[in-house]
């Protein structure tokens, strides 16, 4: 059974936004800061809220959905409380990235690009993040782990685990 998504804060959303000179915005120029506003409330872009948002300004559901799967920014799928980025830039895979990785999908039991299913963690790849000299890379939660190995990691995992 599909939980039900409240709009309320979707049209607080919507209010604020023309309440802050958005309203001299055609719906299209504001919709990248409306998604952004949107997701930040709810963690996530849930289809539901996006055809209330959709209903309320005009713009067409197809036109939101190409926003969203072109800037990685969104994320129609709930996320983790906790999200893990690996880096998988040359510099990270070169020094060991892939092995991290394979230690995070065993500790967290989950694939790339997946949630677990208790909600806690996100797990991600990506292309690279911007820190070379400290691969390989590890991102938990915004908090940057430079020159990672598997044993480090595993311990970062137990202690997001245990907070």
């Amino acid at each position: 059974m599909e939980e039900t998504i409240d709009t309320t804060h979707a049209r607080q959303v919507l209010e604020r936004l023309r309440s802050d000179g958005a309203s001299d915005l055609s719906p299209e120029e504001m919709l990248v800061p409306l998604l952004q506003d949107l997701q930040h409330v709810y963690g996530y872009l849930p289809r539901e809220i996006l055809e209330y948002v959709s209903d309320s300004t005009g713009i067409p559901l197809s036109r939101m959905y190409g926003v969203i799967t072109f800037y990685t920014q969104f994320y129609l799928e709930k996320r983790g409380r906790h999200i893990v980025r690996c880096c998988e830039g040359t510099a990270c895979d070169v020094k060991g990235a892939p092995a991290i990785a394979d230690s995070i999908e065993r500790e967290l039991a989950i694939g790339a690009g997946e949630t677990s299913s208790d909600g806690e963690f996100t797990f991600e790849t990506v292309n690279c993040l911007g820190a070379c000299a400290l691969a390989p890379l590890v991102v938990v939660d915004e908090e940057y782990h430079g020159k990672m190995n598997q044993d480090q990691m595993k311990k970062i995992l137990m202690r997001v685990k245990e907070s």
